[in-house]
């Protein structure tokens, strides 16, 4: 099939027609769309079917006979496969194989695993339960051998270290145990940590909301200071805090710089003064120190370094005195004799000096920093809320330190009890001092510990529940926190004894009875218990000190807390009066916004005209500048057209009448679309175009708006005449636009001023409505009654000596304004009595300067003319030295000297330098050349002496080789010895060869 699925006919022998292929099975067992099947066949054997498809897979098939089929066959077809029934119709006997529908089943390799792994674990248990049983066994056995033991006498009983083999393993065991609790607290800590974090959140969700009010009980006495009951913060006015009134202090910021900008303005022409210091151009840098040469150039380097530093010394000593010049000009008062300075300070003392005047008077003036609104109010309610809070807070750290103290003091009272009662067990009853009880904490005292549970707790308050759920009776108190004071307050465990141990010290103690004590021990005896009773009475005198102490730290606490609590007192009464102002502020905001708003509008129109006044005065200033370089270049038309004219020239006023002609200038443009035809026809005949006039240049008479050229006169001189004609008109024309520019700008400015006086006066106009408002605005704050609570040492309103019933004529201060006020007036008398001697004194110095003034110009006077007629004299005309001693040398031309200077030097030496190196090489040269030579004689010795030596062996080897025949030994000896030695000189011929060639090419 091309869908990779198989197709079985069940067909009998009988019934062989086309009718019986309607039924069949069906199955799909390759990839529908890629498995299409390759190839089919059965086995030799015809038991199984085999197919191959196109997605890779082989499948086999067993081939079973109707009569073959199994009984497990033989079932049922599952319901989950409906859609098959029609096509196994007629096929009773065949069911097919249920197919596997759980997603969680294993598959054949999984289970297989699985089977393997329960036979591995099955395995390891057998062998854990044989260890534990032999582990058992051993138990017995060595509890069997304890209880032996402890049945023999107590001389041959071993003692319980005997028994144990090696401590080492002990060791071992608890290192293993220890790796492996911190093991598991590793794998565990991320989920500790997120247990805890949630701890955390539900503690801070519901336990950390509630509030508790702890209560701190004396020990011996009735005493107990308790916590303040807090609450969260209100966040009601506390949004605008940090803000406070930064809209006003803007709108106050830029009408104060507006008004110091005008200031400023107005005082640039008085303080000029007569004489104008502009900036010198920058100062001459010193020449650098250059390497070292000749003399003469260090000599002229130093002569040109001594100029420098006289001019430097000279432009500075010029500099300062300008600058002294400057600043006493500076100084100079007013013409009206008013000191800027004394102003200045008399305006910023007259602006934050505020007003004694009582607040109730017509004529008290607001300060800024008395203004008041309703964001400063709010701001100021949310200090006062956050002061409170905070020293609330700290009150209750006090406190509940003061417990924490408590609860040590009762753990070393635990500590030193049973170090007494281990005293007094080695002392008779009769010595026995009675010992301090324990104190206790209350309830009240610890009251966190009412949320706070354990096991314990939950058990007896379900064992509580259900009793009450059977005997269905009210019983008195809650059982939670009966549970709670039963786990609480219970009596710690009684710690087990070893009855071995219990028996071994009964043993000894009745050893140590039958044996007598001697002289000795009765002393040390004796010793022991005046040192006992010494330390029972140190540790009861410890307990009382403690005790007393931590008493006399709550009275203080509770002397502190009770000053504190007068403060509170007063500070929610502060509230309460904070919260009726702001009240009244919100109901009169309205009304002060919209005047805010005014000023702001009214700010920001301002700050539009003044920035349109300055774009329009610079333009000014442009157009004014423009307007000077068109004069200058109308003046320059003019000298050309004197210059063009010469002298004794015959058309002068001809020339010059026709210069000064005025004539409509037409300028080198196209003519507009607008304009018509006709106009244009008519403007070319009356004004004919400069073109025109070049073109009729050429003609016998040249002809410009009706003016002919004289005969005699000169064309060229014509020609110009009328193109600086031409030029003049443009030009005057420019300046006629530029001033009608100029006078509309001006115009643009008045306006703009007036519009600016007018904007001025009505925002004086609204800033005093709004000083008005403000001074409403604190009369109606002043009516509200504030509550103010004195104690009677503090009233000084007295009538007669009695206390009034009115205090409406009274005024209320803290000590430190009274305190304040007192020395201020004391300051004032002695301040006024200090300003008539001063101003007596200035007015005696006033009339000195005016004297030394007078004098002083006469001085000056004559000065200034002995000055000038000893220049007449000397020089013959008034000289500025200034100008003379700063143009004295020409310092740069004198530098630039130095350096050709230096460079002919430095390039000097390096000749030198270099001629010297040629000699060096020469004689180089001339050392190896020498050198050669030796060795080429040396290397012709050497040949020589080789050649004879040659000679030599050769004859020895013919004459002398019947002597040495018999001496065979003697003659390899000598031959070798030859042999060698020529080698050498082999070699050191090849050395010298060598030399040699080294020596040419270096050469």
């Amino acid at each position: 099939m091309q869908d990779g699925s198989l197709r079985a006919y069940p067909l009998s022998d009988k019934d062989l027609s086309v009718d019986a292929l309607k039924d069949y099975w069906y199955l799909n067992v390759h990839d529908n769309d890629c498995g299409q099947i390759r190839g089919i066949c059965c086995s030799h054997d015809d038991e199984c079917l085999i197919t191959c498809g196109g997605d890779g897979n082989i499948f086999t098939f067993d081939i079973w006979l109707e009569e073959e089929l199994p009984e497990e066959l033989s079932e049922e077809v599952p319901e989950e496969l409906p859609k098959e029934a029609p096509r196994e119709s007629g096929l009773e006997k065949e069911k097919a194989v249920e197919d596997i529908w759980d997603p969680d089943a294993y598959t054949i390799e999984q289970y297989k695993q699985k089977k393997e792994f329960e036979q591995k674990m099955k395995e390891a248990e057998d062998k854990k339960n044989k260890k534990r049983e032999e582990l058992r066994a051993l138990r017995d056995d060595f509890v069997f051998l304890l209880q032996k033991n402890q049945e023999l006498p107590k001389h041959m009983q071993l003692h319980r270290e005997e028994f144990e083999m090696d401590r080492r393993i002990f060791e071992e065991l608890d290192r293993q145990k220890l790796q492996r609790i911190q093991s598991v607290q590793k794998e565990l800590a991320w989920e500790n940590e997120k247990q805890l974090i949630g701890l955390l959140k539900l503690q801070t969700q519901f336990q950390d909301s509630l509030e508790f009010t702890l209560t701190v009980h004396a020990i011996q006495s009735n005493h107990q200071i308790s916590t303040y009951s807090l609450l969260t913060v209100s966040e009601k006015y506390a949004r605008d805090k940090k803000h406070g009134d930064s809209k006003w202090a803007e709108l106050k910021e830029k009408w104060t710089s507006l008004k110091q900008a005008e200031e400023a303005e107005e005082e640039i022409p008085r303080e000029t003064s007569p004489v104008l210091f502009e900036d010198e151009a920058e100062k001459t840098e010193t020449p650098k120190v250059p390497k070292p040469t000749t003399r003469y150039i260090e000599s002229k380097r130093e002569k040109i370094r001594r100029i420098v530093e006289k001019y430097d010394a000279l432009k500075a000593k010029i500099m300062k005195r300008r600058a002294e010049w400057h600043e006493l000009y500076k100084s100079k008062p007013r013409d009206n004799g008013e000191n800027s300075k004394d102003a200045e300070e008399i305006k910023e003392a007259q602006e934050n000096i505020g007003c004694y005047k009582l607040k109730t008077a017509t004529n008290y003036i607001l300060t800024e920093q008395e203004r008041v609104n309703t964001e400063k109010k709010m701001m100021q309610l949310a200090c006062l809320e956050d002061l409170i809070h905070e020293m609330k807070m700290d009150m209750n750290k006090e406190i509940v330190s003061l417990r924490d103290l408590k609860v040590s003091i009762i753990d070393k009272i635990k500590g030193l009890v049973k170090e007494l009662k281990s005293i007094q067990a080695s002392l008779d009853l009769s010595e026995h001092l009675p010992i301090p009880l324990i104190p206790q904490l209350h309830p009240d005292e610890v009251p966190e510990k009412m949320v706070e549970y354990n096991s314990d707790v939950l058990l007896k308050f379900k064992e509580e529940q259900e009793a009450n759920a059977k005997l269905k009776e009210p019983l008195e108190g809650c059982p939670s926190s009966r549970a709670f004071r039963h786990v609480f307050f219970q009596t710690p465990p009684v710690e087990k004894v070893d009855p071995m141990a219990q028996a071994r010290d009964a043993s000894a103690v009745a050893q140590m009875e039958k044996a007598e004590p001697t002289e000795i021990e009765l002393e040390i005896l004796k010793r022991e218990k005046i040192k006992n009773r010494y330390l029972q009475e140190t540790l009861i005198k410890k307990i009382n000190t403690l005790v007393i102490n931590f008493d006399a730290e709550l009275r203080l606490l509770r002397h502190k807390k009770m000053k504190m609590d007068v403060q509170m007192k007063s500070a929610d009464l502060r509230c309460i009066t904070f919260c009726e102002e702001l009240h009244i502020l919100k109901k009169l905001e309205i009304h002060e916004n919209l005047l805010e708003e005014q000023i702001c509008a009214l700010i920001n129109e301002q700050e539009d005209i003044q920035s349109k006044l300055k774009s329009n005065l610079a333009q000014i200033e442009d157009i004014k500048g423009e307007i000077v370089m068109l004069q200058e270049r109308e003046k320059a038309v003019y000298a050309s057209f004197q210059a063009s004219l010469g002298e004794d020239n015959e058309f002068a006023d001809f020339l010059t009448n026709l210069f000064n002609k005025e004539v409509e200038y037409v300028e080198k443009k196209e003519v507009g679309r607008e304009a018509d035809e006709k106009k244009e026809n008519e403007e070319n005949d009356e004004k004919p175009d400069l073109k025109t006039e070049e073109e009729n240049c050429g003609s016998e008479y040249v002809v410009f708006d009706g003016i002919v050229c004289p005969e005699d006169c000169s064309e060229n001189l014509f020609l110009n005449t009328i193109q600086l004609q031409q030029q003049r008109i443009g030009i005057q024309k420019a300046l006629e636009e530029e001033k009608k520019v100029a006078a509309d700008l001006k115009k643009e400015c008045n306006a703009l001023a007036k519009k600016a006086k007018e904007v001025e006066t009505s925002l004086d106009t609204t800033n005093r409505e709004l000083e008005a408002f403000q001074w409403e605005k604190l009369q109606t704050l002043n009516e509200l009654d504030v509550v103010v609570p004195l104690r009677l040492h503090q009233v000084w309103c007295l009538v007669d000596g009695e206390m009034p019933h009115d205090f409406s004529q009274a005024l209320v201060f803290t000590n430190q304004n009274l305190e304040y006020l007192k020395k201020r007036i004391v300051d004032l008398r002695n301040e006024k009595i200090m300003q008539r001697e001063t101003h007596k004194k200035a007015r005696e110095q006033h009339k000195q300067l005016l004297q030394d003034k007078k004098e002083m110009e006469m001085e000056i006077q004559r000065l200034e003319e002995r000055c000038n007629n000893l220049m007449m004299e000397k020089f013959g005309r008034l000289v500025d030295f200034e100008a003379v001693q700063a143009h004295s040398v020409n310092i740069p031309m004198e530098e630039m000297k130095v350096r050709i200077m230096e460079k002919e030097y430095e390039h000097f030496v390096e000749l030198r330098e270099w001629e010297e190196r040629i000699v060096v090489l020469q004689h180089q040269l001339t050392e190896l050349t020498r050198e050669n030579t030796s060795k080429l004689h040396q290397m012709n010795r050497f040949c020589r002496e080789k050649h004879h030596l040659e000679t030599e062996l050769e004859s020895l080897t013919t004459e002398l080789g019947g002597e040495f025949q018999g001496t065979q030994t003697t003659d390899t000896k000598e031959t070798s010895r030859l042999e060698s030695r020529l080698m050498q000189i082999a070699h050191d011929v090849a050395f010298v060869r060598g030399d040699i060639n080294r020596g040419r090419t270096d050469g």
